[in-house]
């Protein structure tokens, strides 16, 4: 199993920045993809950025060119750096990660983060 902790969330302004940790425990060995995913208000949870074993990332079109992810393996632990941040932005920001050889899935407690207009 692979615990996931958030930290990093916070108030900021609309133009603003913020970097998000996930640090993961457990059998970390297995983690494969890590992936960012947030959730407002009312509406569905979704990606927004991912990071392979490799190095490949992908990103949802809303933050492409705002938003970095990136992974240090030796610290067990994946980031997210959010520059020029925008009211809609604002969501809780969740930590998954993926598992092999076992297809399983594991999901952090959560960040919020609000930016305001």
């Amino acid at each position: 199993q692979v615990q996931l902790v958030e930290s990093g969330g916070g108030l900021v302004q609309a133009g603003g920045s913020l970097r998000l940790s996930c640090a993961a425990s457990g059998s970390t060995s297995s983690i494969n993809a890590m992936e960012w995913h947030r959730q407002a208000p009312g509406k569905q949870r979704e990606p927004v950025a991912s990071i392979s074993s490799s190095g490949r990332t992908n990103y949802v079109d809303s933050v492409k060119g705002r938003f970095t992810i990136s992974r240090d393996n030796a610290k067990n632990t994946m980031y997210l750096q959010m520059n020029s941040l925008k009211p809609e932005d604002t969501a809780v920001y969740y930590c998954y990660v993926n598992t092999r050889p076992w297809d399983n899935g594991y999901w952090g407690q959560g960040t919020q983060v609000t930016v305001s207009s």
